[in-house]
C-alpha cells in the first residue's frame, strides 16, 4: 500500500496545503523529538523544499536538530475525506535574519516578524505515501489562538525577544 519516491507529486502538494495539523519528528544523536504543529505555518516552495515558520514556545529541539545536521520527518495525515498519510524525509536549514532567503520566506507568511522564532527550510530527499486507514475521521473546528495572543502580549511588553533568547538557545551536540 505504501510508496516511496524522491520528490513531491502535485497531489501531495495539494494535500499538504489543505492540512491544519502536521508533525515534525527530528533527531540529532539525542532523544527523538516529535511535535505537532498548526497555524498557517508551512509553505511548499517546490517538489523538494518546504518552509516552516516557527512560533516561540517551550523548547526548540527543531532548531537544535537542524544546527546539528539532524534528520527530520514531516508527517501530514488526513483527518477528513479519504485516508492518506504523506511523510517527508528531510534535512533542515535554519534561515535566520542574515540569510539571503530570510525576507522572501518571511513574506510567504502573514505573521509579524517579531512573532517568529525561526524559519526553517526543509530539503526533501524522500517522500512516502501510505494508506492511513487507521487514522480516525475528525472534524476541524478552529485554531487555538492562545499562543499567538501570548506572543503578541509579550511583544507589546517588550519581553518577547528576551524570552526567545532565554528559551531556545540551541544545543550544539558537538560541544557536549
Amino acid at each position: 500500500m505504501g510508496k516511496q519516491y524522491k520528490s513531491l507529486k502535485p497531489q501531495d502538494i495539494e494535500f499538504i496545503k489543505k492540512q491544519k495539523l502536521f508533525y515534525i519528528a527530528s533527531c540529532s544523536d539525542k532523544e527523538v523529538n516529535l511535535s505537532p504543529k498548526g497555524y498557517d505555518s508551512i509553505r511548499v516552495i517546490d517538489e523538494n523544499r518546504l518552509v516552516y515558520a516557527s512560533y516561540p514556545g517551550s523548547g526548540n529541539r527543531t532548531h537544535r536538530d537542524a544546527v546539528n545536521n539532524g534528520e527530520f520527518t514531516l508527517v501530514f495525515n488526513a483527518f477528513e475525506g479519504g485516508a492518506l498519510i504523506v511523510r517527508l524525509f528531510c534535512k533542515a536549514e535554519v534561515i535566520n535574519e542574515e540569510h539571503e532567503k530570510y525576507q522572501a520566506y518571511l513574506n510567504l507568511f502573514n505573521i509579524h516578524e517579531t512573532l517568529i522564532r525561526d524559519i526553517f527550510e526543509f530539503n526533501i530527499y524522500a517522500v512516502e505515501s501510505s494508506c492511513g486507514m487507521s487514522v480516525p475521521i475528525m472534524e476541524y473546528k478552529s485554531e487555538r489562538n492562545e499562543l499567538k495572543e501570548w506572543a503578541k502580549d509579550m511583544d507589546k511588553r517588550d519581553k518577547l525577544e528576551a524570552y526567545k533568547a532565554k528559551n531556545f538557545t540551541p544545543i550544539n551536540l558537538k560541544e557536549i
